[in-house]
This record gives C-alpha cells, sequence and structure tokens, in this order.
C-alpha cells in the first residue's frame, strides 16, 4: 500500500510539474515556433490599419515586428474587431494583444501587461490664434466640443465648460477651426497624427494633463507567463535604447510617446 501510494504521489508530483512547465512556456512555445501571434484590429489607425496597398502597418504594428525581432522570432498579426480581441487572447488565438490596450485594475486582475510602451494625455486644443485660454481652468464659461460620454467631455465640464456634443476627434477640431466652439479636450495622441497628416492647420495645444492617472498602454498577455512578460520588457527597453523606438515614434507623431 505504501508503494502504491508512492508511486501515486511521484505521479502527481510529476503532473503538477509537467502542468507548471506547460502555463510558464508561451515563451519556449514562442521560441519553438519561430513566431509570436499578436491579435490587432487593423482598422484603427495610426496605431494599427491597412495603407494604400493593402499593407498592415501602423505604430502598435511596427513596434510588434520590432519586439519579435528582438525576440529571435517573426510577427504574425491576426486581425480581429474590438470587442472580440482581449477574448481571442483567452481562447489562444494569439499569444500577446498590441492594440493600444488601456493597462487597467480590471485587466490586470485577469490578464498580465508589458511595461507601458505609450501615453495618452488629455490635451487643451483651441485655435492658433487664441490668446485668452492658457490652461484648463480658463475654460470656464467657454465652448468646448466633446463626446459627451468621454473622460475628456468631464474635465472640460468639471472646468466650467458648456460641453457642446460632438461625436468624434474631426467633429470636434470642425466647430473649434469654424469658430463655434472655444476650445475642446482631446486625445494628445490623436492631436499629433492630425497635426502630422495636415501640419498647417491652424490648431494649437496650449495645456497638457500629464497626471499620473494618464491612460498607458502596454501589450497584453496571458497571466502566468514570467518569462514571456520579462522578455517583453527586455525587448522594449533594448528598443528605446537603441534609438528603434524613437523613429517609430516620430514616423507616426513626431515625438516620444511612451511618457
Amino acid at each position: 500500500m505504501k508503494i502504491i501510494r508512492s508511486l501515486l504521489l511521484i505521479g502527481l508530483l510529476q503532473a503538477a510539474a509537467v502542468t507548471a512547465a506547460f502555463a510558464a512556456d508561451d515563451l519556449a512555445q514562442i521560441k519553438s515556433a519561430g513566431a509570436i501571434k499578436i491579435g490587432t484590429e487593423g482598422t484603427y489607425a495610426p496605431f494599427t490599419f491597412h495603407d494604400a496597398s493593402g499593407q498592415l502597418t501602423g505604430f502598435d504594428v511596427e513596434i510588434g515586428r520590432a519586439v519579435a525581432q528582438k525576440l529571435g522570432v517573426k510577427a504574425e498579426f491576426v486581425e480581429g474587431k474590438w470587442d472580440g480581441l482581449i477574448a481571442g487572447l483567452d481562447a489562444k488565438r494569439y499569444d500577446a494583444v498590441i492594440n493600444e490596450v488601456s493597462v487597467t485594475p480590471a485587466r490586470k486582475e485577469k490578464y498580465d501587461f508589458s511595461d507601458p510602451y505609450i501615453a495618452s494625455h488629455a490635451a487643451l486644443i483651441v485655435r492658433s490664434d487664441n490668446t485668452t485660454i492658457k490652461s484648463f481652468k480658463d475654460l470656464k464659461g467657454k465652448k468646448s466640443a466633446n463626446t459627451l460620454t468621454s473622460n475628456f467631455g468631464k474635465i472640460a465640464k468639471d472646468n466650467g465648460a458648456e460641453v457642446v456634443p460632438v461625436q468624434g476627434f474631426n467633429e470636434s477640431i470642425d466647430l473649434l477651426t469654424s469658430g463655434r466652439v472655444d476650445a475642446t479636450v482631446n486625445d494628445s495622441l490623436s492631436f499629433l497624427d492630425f497635426k502630422k497628416h495636415r501640419p498647417d492647420a491652424k490648431v494649437k495645444i496650449v495645456a497638457i494633463d500629464d497626471s499620473p492617472d494618464s491612460d498607458k498602454s502596454a501589450i497584453l498577455i496571458r497571466k502566468g507567463n514570467p518569462e514571456l512578460q520579462a522578455a517583453l520588457n527586455k525587448a522594449l527597453a533594448e528598443l528605446k535604447a537603441d534609438g528603434t523606438y524613437q523613429k517609430i515614434a516620430d514616423k507616426y507623431f513626431g515625438k516620444d510617446v511612451s511618457k
């Protein structure tokens, strides 16, 4: 009986060891396959989209390819709609999601993240000839174009602005340039992308909310993969150190967007 129990115990310990190894083996499997599968939208410019030739490209896509290169493997992108993108990670359709995924407490309970590689701030945007609005406090009694349910609209309202409802960033800028509103509080990254394509647009940023609560994005992976997480962090750090990150950020935004 003791022998049988000992054999059973050994068997259970071996099974547990195999299970633990498998659970922490995503990096090894990626290395073995020679590719890291990355979930992304492909419809969310400038982060992940298709160019005129149909090629998948964008800031996040280039970051993904550069990270894969640092890992010594190829990047294989699997496209999907945002609503099901994170669920695809649960279903093991891919190894990671790189799609400007915000780091939130709720997501951290179920998933692990790399170190953040991009930060988005609330930017106060006015017309280029505006000299009266210099800070968020100056919004008191002014009109700000914002989507009603966004955090940006809340910031405008909290600072005393009358929020004029719009559907998105482009409509906010249209109302601003036409003089129908005084300002818009919006995503700093959206503004940088807009100015990249329309450098002559008569709008400017006069204030940035760079508080610790600013939205940060990182690479999303399944929990229980410390080796993969460490490898991704190492890759991102190397991309920053060797200038690759700066080159990609300059291409899409004209500046480092990691802070």
